[in-house]
């Protein structure tokens, strides 16, 4: 049954696309669900599974539900799927064979979330194949290859750093380093619907001021910017406003911390009797 669902759902939304002319958007969860169904009754029908253990058939009944998925001069059928992936083995032969079909891909790090940074989306696994000039832009498309060449030379020297640490870096390195962090907490984004359990307000942050605020990320323009200032905002002035407040903060606690040992030092003073007062007394003794 778990085979033929899918493809239930999907002659349903063939029909809204021919008959009524709709655009239909069709959720899959879990698409890999489908695959295991797939290995079920390759099982029971005795053929000979594959040398990772799935269906010789994977990617003829992959590729017949996926192309099935696409637009007519009626209407179109757009689909979201949710891809389970064995192991966190990208290459695994079931979520290789989704891949193939899809125009964008959104992959999900635990490395990411045991950081803290939400959404836990790993640019560099990610993929989209309208990452192209002559369809963002010349800005937006070297933006996000400088993001990524930076996230990724970032990647090559977390060995070296866990190993030597990252003060046996050259200079060029730690900058890149820097900037890379910087970049991972900058792509952290309070959600509306998760307000409730943060007490953080949901952001939207229109393309263009993101595609900016990167473009001064890559170039070095806030590299004085401590990156804690990145963590969960939306615009890069809001950074700038959270570090001046981090500043702000830091002044007053020295100013309190000064004016502290002042005091205390003053009352340590007044506390020890000086020489006249000491004569005096004595004075007043032998009196």
């Amino acid at each position: 049954a778990r085979l033929r669902v899918a493809l239930s759902g999907l002659t349903m939304a063939e029909y809204f696309r021919q008959q009524g002319g709709q655009d239909v958007l069709l959720f899959i969860d879990n698409i890999f669900r489908f695959v295991q169904a797939g290995s079920e009754v390759s099982a029971l029908l005795g053929r000979m599974p594959s040398a990772v253990g799935y269906q010789p058939t994977l990617e003829t009944e992959m590729g017949e539900l996926q192309e099935r998925i696409t637009s007519t001069r009626e209407g179109s059928v757009t689909s979201i799927q949710a891809v389970y992936v064995p192991a966190d083995d990208l290459t695994d032969p079931a979520p290789a064979s989704v891949f193939a079909h899809l125009n964008a891909t959104t992959t999900l790090s635990r490395a990411l979330v045991e950081q803290g940074i939400y959404p836990a989306v790993d640019p560099l696994d990610s993929t989209s194949t309208i990452l192209k000039p002559d369809i963002l832009g010349e800005e937006h498309y070297n933006t996000a290859t400088e993001v990524q060449e930076t996230l990724q030379r970032y990647r090559e020297l977390q060995d070296i750093i866990a190993i030597l640490g990252i003060d046996e870096l050259s200079d060029e390195d730690k900058v890149t380093v820097s900037r890379a962090r910087k970049i991972q907490r900058f792509l952290s984004q309070p959600f509306f619907v998760a307000e409730q359990f943060t007490g953080r307000s949901g952001e939207y942050v229109p393309v263009e001021e993101t595609v900016r605020s990167f473009r001064e990320l890559v170039d070095g323009e806030h590299d004085e910017i401590p990156e804690r200032a990145f963590y969960m905002q939306g615009s890069i002035e809001q950074v700038m406003k959270a570090a001046k407040g981090d500043g702000e903060d830091a002044d007053a606690g020295a100013e309190a911390e000064a004016t502290e040992q002042a005091e205390k030092s003053e009352s340590d003073g007044e506390g020890e009797p000086t020489a006249e007062q000491k004569e005096d007394a004595e004075e007043k003794a032998e009196a």
